[in-house]
């Protein structure tokens, strides 16, 4: 039987509330001295990490992506109190890292990883580099000895063969997943220089243009319907969800599965099955199973 988890309707992982402060969406639902609007404010480094708690030695929650665009809700020293707009997530960012631009993003990035450099040469020493589904905003387009460069309003450049206009989606979810094997096993890592097993199955659907959860409870009680696997899993199609407590893997279709995960330290393809023998000797079976719509 399956015991895949609900959703909990003021978890504090999506809903900004402290007893001094809270989201102005909250009122009447939570008690709090102050309720607020947030001020918009744009992720402005190639990433960042996000924490429960103002502190650097606070472990990770999870990580934004430049051109993401989230909610200040206090400003506090160093740090930032803010709700992420894409998938309403909750915590503490570096004040640093963000900048008041608002413009909205024409392209995302859709290569795994690719370059920033000062201007439209890519034998010019790079400044920086951005993941997928990194957000952009473009001016113009040059070429350069045959190269096409797509040009920021800073004057920064990037391959445009690495990105495509926001709209432009993939049509299988699981051919981005599959595009980040290899990719570094990193606990609430979500950008392709590291991630996590709901990292991963956000970002790949993020690039499809579907919405997901950054938690794999989150997911596991969100995402799509639920599902019967069948005997010894015969049921399973490409793309559905396989969760445990606390991890969660994407079946590939003819028995293989595709997950970021801490025994490989990276996004590794395997047998499902083996997968799942695997995991159970030291943890549990699966709890359930869910088809993405």
């Amino acid at each position: 039987m399956s015991e895949l988890p609900t959703l909990d309707p003021l978890d504090h992982r999506l809903n900004a509330y402290r007893p001094d402060l809270a989201e102005v969406s909250l009122q009447g639902k939570v008690s709090a001295d102050r309720f607020i609007e947030g001020e918009p404010a744009r992720i402005a480094v190639a990433f960042t990490d996000m924490r429960k708690m103002p502190d650097p030695a606070c472990g990770l929650d999870t990580q934004l992506l430049f051109g993401e665009m989230v909610q200040v809700l206090e400003r506090r020293d160093k740090w930032l109190w803010i709700k992420n707009d894409a998938d309403g997530y909750v915590g503490w960012i570096d004040a640093d890292v963000a900048d008041d631009q608002t413009n909205p993003a024409t392209h995302t990035v859709c290569a795994p990883r690719t370059f920033f450099y000062p201007a439209p040469d890519l034998k010019l020493p790079h400044k920086g580099i951005r993941s997928m589904g990194s957000l952009l905003n473009l001016v113009e387009e040059v070429e350069v000895r045959g190269t096409a460069y797509s040009v920021l309003a800073t004057g920064e450049a990037v391959i445009s063969k690495h990105i495509r206009a926001v709209g432009n989606i993939d049509n299988d979810y699981v051919s981005v997943a599959e595009s980040l094997l290899g990719t570094p096993y990193l606990w609430a890592g979500t950008t392709a220089f590291g991630l996590d097993c709901s990292g991963l199955v956000q970002l790949a659907m993020r690039m499809a243009g579907k919405h997901a959860l950054r938690d794999s409870d989150m997911q596991a009680a969100s995402i799509g319907t639920e599902i019967d696997p069948g005997v010894k899993y015969k049921n399973l199609q490409r793309g559905d969800l396989v969760f445990w407590r606390g991890h969660v893997g994407i079946s590939q279709g003819d028995g293989m599965m595709i997950h970021a995960n801490a025994h490989s330290m990276n996004v590794a393809s395997e047998p499902l099955d083996e997968a799942i023998k695997r995991i159970a000797y030291l943890y549990e079976k699966p709890i359930g199973f869910r088809r993405p719509n």
